[in-house]
């Protein structure tokens, strides 16, 4: 630890040495690699691009499913497809335009209301925050869609955070939302990780979003080594990379399902972890450490991002469970999640609602809970906190906090 009085002299210390980075921005997810940089996703940018086209001819495309694991490219394919389209009708002077909305974006697609706000001011509208009624935002986003004839793509990205908060109702309301257009016409691309969202939604939003799909698969280790090989070569000095540490990296991301992200974000955090220990090189021990640090910011960041509902089912689980020690029943949690609702002004599910939320608090690793049977009297799930104890207090505070 650094005194107060000493940290001028670490501060002129730490610009005197030579850093491991040149660019560090290349291992960070908001990163846009050239096109050529974008490897082993020629096919999906090839039929993306067939299925939108038709757009460049004043003709809507169908409407777009892509789904795959997390860091499988989705969304860099997607965004750099979209670009492309957009510049070519640009220079063609052809009536396009491409939106792209993050649905994971907290303030942007947590209420039906506040995503027609962002689909509306993509268009051109300016639209308070609050105060609107939702049918007449809409409204505005209709007629400034439907002020010329035009083609409008809009993306949006994580579209199932977009219905466990606000509904199905809006996806409803989009994909049928051609109907009333006179001159323009939307095409939707909506990208998911979760595989089985679609099949969840209502059966009139899954014919009509999923006219066509497309499936991106994880990246193997060899595909992740070149994709790392690739960044490193931007973004660290000549020989700052010991060998095997690209290898380590794409095995610990290929483990994990193939995510390219977290095959870059443990490279970015390992060479932060040896340049704080004032190493000249990133070795086989910073990856180690960075993982460390990655999984307990991840877990932080699922809880932080599930629905209300997810998280008031997680509070009832670790405030039943303080210090992980026993296993827990569904009823247990739910007569604890009812208290929570009480206090955080949500409404409540119902009981088996609740299990099928456990049942997606067991698939993120958050807790493990496999379903037994009491004979006669039915069955129930036994739930296991899988969470490090160092990290609870934290978990507590964030929920305590995003519960409000």
């Amino acid at each position: 630890m650094v005194s107060q009085a000493g940290l001028g002299d670490f501060f002129e210390q730490f610009l005197k040495k030579e850093p491991l980075f040149v660019d560090k921005k290349v291992l960070q997810s908001n990163y846009m690699p050239i096109p050529e940089a974008i490897l082993h996703r020629k096919e999906q940018i090839t039929y993306l691009g067939q299925i939108l086209a038709p757009a460049l001819r004043i003709e809507k495309p169908s409407n777009l499913f892509v789904y795959g694991k997390t860091g499988t490219g989705k969304t860099l394919v997607t965004q750099h497809v979209m670009q492309t389209l957009q510049q070519m009708a640009d220079q063609k002077v052809i009536p396009l335009k491409t939106v792209y909305v993050n649905c994971k974006m907290k303030k942007i697609a947590d209420t039906e209301y506040r995503i027609m706000t962002e689909l509306a001011r993509a268009m051109g509208k300016d639209v308070p925050t609050t105060g609107l009624p939702t049918d007449e935002v809409y409204n505005m986003f209709l007629s400034a869609v439907d002020e010329r004839k035009q083609i409008v793509v809009l993306v949006l990205d994580e579209i199932d955070r977009l219905v466990a908060k606000a509904g199905d109702e809006i996806l409803y309301n989009l994909t049928r939302i051609n109907s009333e257009l006179k001159q323009a016409q939307i095409t939707i691309v909506g990208i998911s990780n979760d595989v089985r969202f679609i099949e969840n939604v209502d059966s009139r939003v899954k014919s009509s979003l999923g006219e066509e799909e497309i499936v991106f698969p994880p990246y193997n280790a060899i595909e992740l080594k070149e994709i790392l090989e690739k960044r490193a070569s931007l973004a660290f000095k000549p020989g700052a990379v010991e060998e095997g540490v690209l290898e380590k990296c794409a095995a610990y991301a290929a483990r994990e399902h193939g995510d390219a992200r977290r095959a870059v974000e443990l490279l970015r955090v390992a060479g932060e972890v040896a340049e704080r220990e004032s190493n000249e090189k990133v070795g086989l021990a910073h990856i180690d450490k960075a993982e460390e640090k990655i999984e307990k910011d991840r877990v932080l960041e699922i809880v932080a991002t599930q629905p209300k509902q997810s998280q008031a089912v997680f509070k009832a689980i670790l405030d039943t469970n303080p210090d992980s020690a026993k296993k827990l029943e569904t009823g247990e949690v739910y007569n604890k999640y009812k208290e929570i609702c009480s206090n955080s002004g949500l409404n409540s599910l119902s009981q088996r609602r609740i299990s099928d939320l456990i049942g997606e608090l067991d698939m993120l690793g958050l807790i493990n809970a496999k379903v037994i049977s009491k004979g006669r009297y039915g069955r129930t799930r036994e739930i296991f906190v899988t969470i490090p104890t160092e990290l609870l207090l934290k978990l507590k505070d964030k929920l305590k906090e995003e519960l409000g």
